[in-house]
């Protein structure tokens, strides 16, 4: 990091102002692009330690300089925030962990006859998008289920190509635009026209008011209106059947079906008047999964999945508020309400940018919203879980986490200057209340995955009135290195790296004990709880793993896991000894009686559950051991 005091000296400089700050490094990169209400107060943020998030220390320890713009409001640091991320690319900022182009519906409403086609590309303003769509094959299914529904010429039909190639041609010899259709009309209609498809526009057969009229409803149904083409096309058809034009009746009947079986799909019954977008997160250390369903008219339109490059790492804010910007930047459909978990901390400015978006010309506002109950709360969890299976899916695709545990292993093998990659790990931990039903957990991970057949378990055994985790530790590794323990295949063999919960003290009672027994060779380390730091013996320093590497990710779980795992061997004990205790302190409730009232309820939760005269009802029980066994059982509900 650059000169502290120098930064700090510069910052009061900087305006109360909104804006856009930019961190960079001694090399002029940018690292990091943020706006902010008041830009000295936000920045002075990250120098005082005040931003918890996990990424800013090491963030700071690469900052050599700043630069910011000054806005004249929130709404224009926004934007002025987006656009310099797009520029600089900061590698702390959020992003699509698949940064690539997602594929768009488009009508080319530069030409006389307007044509629909698949795109991955947005460069033509004459044009109108509909998307974006993550799944192309959504996005070709679209096209062909609206032009099924509205006929409408296609830009790989041969015949529409000659026809705009032939207006073209035309415009350019006498240099008029408004040039009659007319003029470049074939003789014979496309294919598509004979299954449907296309109005027939190369023939003749529709008149540019008529196409017109086609790609104004086409433009309806792919902005999600669907409802209203339901009415009019059976109108049509009846009205076709009538004429005994059955052929023309049967292309009604047909798109009356497409539009039903649309809805048919959707297997959540919506209101018919919802239009919310619902978007869902699940984040893991350093990635996150997105579901986004868009719903107009109480259909799920388009179900969109992405992948962030960031995860827990980050707070919600960040995480929601980039996504947000991201994705509406480039949709072309802006609903009045967003349905979300976490509302962003800039709610009022989101909702501003959302709204400009929107440009409705009722002055319609979108809000931002996060439902307690009702129909779209059941959609946000919906959204949630396939945001699950949207990670699930990438991590197998890319073979993430095959990827990520190499780099893990491998870093963990520099940082901690061990001889080779740790392909076992055995992690020890110690859970105890002032000494009573202490045990301890052991988790082994081979090649960076849990391997539960090894786990195993210890009561410590050792006299104490106090919790002494440093005798409990040295217990614990002399019963699991010891020589017959060691000769047991079912304990597997010498880890290549063993890790201690705990700091200092905790890691010298581990190199003591595998002193005694004669394995200095076994490479230890403590994992401090306050800061996830890795104590080691031949370092006054702890090693701090970068924030957000796979190394700590991995670290983290080993000792969530050994947490867990003796957590819960802890809470079994403790409840075994409460429910034999309960009984044991009733006067006049010996060994026999115990056994009838176990015979008669079952178990001893349904003895704490009876009255006392069930109590007493039971053959053998005094009705002054009921009373008292029951004033007992008061005592622990």
């Amino acid at each position: 990091m650059g000169s502290l005091p120098t930064i700090k000296e510069q910052l009061a400089s900087v305006p109360q102002s909104p804006g856009v700050y930019l961190w960079k490094d001694a090399q002029g990169q940018v690292l990091y692009v943020g706006k902010a209400k008041q830009l000295r107060s936000r920045m002075r943020q990250y120098l005082s330690g005040q931003d918890e998030r996990v990424k800013i220390p090491l963030m700071m320890e690469q900052v050599d300089s700043f630069e910011y713009l000054v806005t004249q409001s929130e709404h224009e640091s926004l934007i002025l925030e987006k656009n310099l991320i797009h520029q600089f690319d900061p590698p702390y900022n959020v992003d699509f962990k698949d940064d690539k182009s997602y594929p768009f519906i488009a009508i080319t409403k530069g030409d006389a006859f307007p044509a629909i086609k698949y795109t991955r590309e947005k460069k033509v303003p004459s044009s109108r998008y509909f998307g974006p769509y993550t799944d192309s094959r959504a996005a070709h299914m679209m096209v062909d289920v609206a032009r099924r529904i509205v006929p409408i010429c296609s830009s790989r039909c041969v015949e529409w190509k000659r026809l705009k190639r032939k207006l073209e041609n035309a415009t350019q010899v006498d240099g008029s635009c408004a040039q009659d259709p007319a003029q470049a009309i074939g003789i014979r209609p496309c294919f598509d026209y004979h299954v449907g498809l296309g109005p027939g526009p190369c023939a003749g057969i529709c008149t540019p008011e008529q196409y017109r009229l086609n790609v104004q409803r086409i433009e309806r149904f792919l902005s999600g209106h669907r409802r209203e083409f339901l009415e009019s096309i059976e109108d049509e058809m009846h009205e076709a059947a009538a004429d005994l034009d059955f052929e023309r009746a049967a292309r009604c009947k047909t798109r009356l079906d497409t539009i039903r079986s649309l809805e048919d799909r959707q297997h959540v019954v919506l209101s018919p008047h919802l239009d919310v977008d619902v978007i869902g997160f699940f984040r893991e250390e350093t990635i996150t999964g997105v579901h986004l369903f868009v719903v107009r008219e109480g259909v799920v339109n388009i179900s969109n999945e992405f992948i962030l490059d960031k995860g827990l790492d980050i707070p919600d804010d960040d995480l929601i508020e980039t996504f947000l910007i991201r994705y509406y930047e480039q949709a072309t459909s802006i609903p009045r309400q967003v349905v979300l978990a976490t509302l962003p901390e800039d709610l009022i400015t989101l909702e501003n940018w959302l709204t400009a978006r929107l440009d409705s010309p009722h002055k319609a506002k979108v809000t931002l919203k996060v439902p307690n109950r009702g129909e779209k709360s059941e959609l946000l969890r919906l959204a949630e879980r396939n945001a699950k299976h949207t990670l699930l899916r990438y991590k197998v695709r890319t073979r993430y986490d095959e990827e990520r545990i190499n780099t893990a292993l491998l870093q963990l093998e520099s940082a901690l200057a061990l001889p080779a990659a740790p392909m076992r790990i055995e992690c020890f931990d110690v859970s105890t209340i002032h000494g009573r039903h202490s045990v301890a957990s052991m988790v082994v991970f081979s090649a960076g995955m849990p391997d539960k057949s090894h786990y195993r378990r210890f009561k410590i055994q050792m006299d104490t009135d106090e919790s002494n985790d440093f005798a409990m530790m040295s217990e614990v590794l002399g019963r699991r290195f010891a020589a017959q323990r060691m000769a047991d295949e079912r304990f597997g063999r010498k880890p290549d790296l063993l890790i201690v919960d705990g700091g200092k003290p905790q890691l010298t009672a581990a190199l003591r004990q595998l002193g005694r027994l004669g394995l200095t060779d076994i490479p230890v380390a403590g994992l401090a709880k306050q800061d996830e730091e890795l104590i080691v013996p031949w370092s006054e320093s702890p090693i701090i793993l970068p924030s957000g590497s796979a190394a700590l990710y991995l670290v983290k779980q080993i000792r969530d896991e050994a947490h867990r795992f003796a957590i819960t061997f802890h809470r079994e004990l403790r409840d075994k000894a409460m429910k034999a205790s309960v009984l044991d302190d009733v006067v006049g409730l010996g060994p026999k009686r115990k056994k009838l009232l176990l015979k008669a309820f079952g178990s001893v939760r349904k003895i704490r559950a009876a009255t006392v005269t069930e109590l007493a009802a039971v053959d053998g029980i005094p009705a002054a051991v009921a009373e008292e066994l029951y004033a007992v059982l008061q005592q622990f509900d």
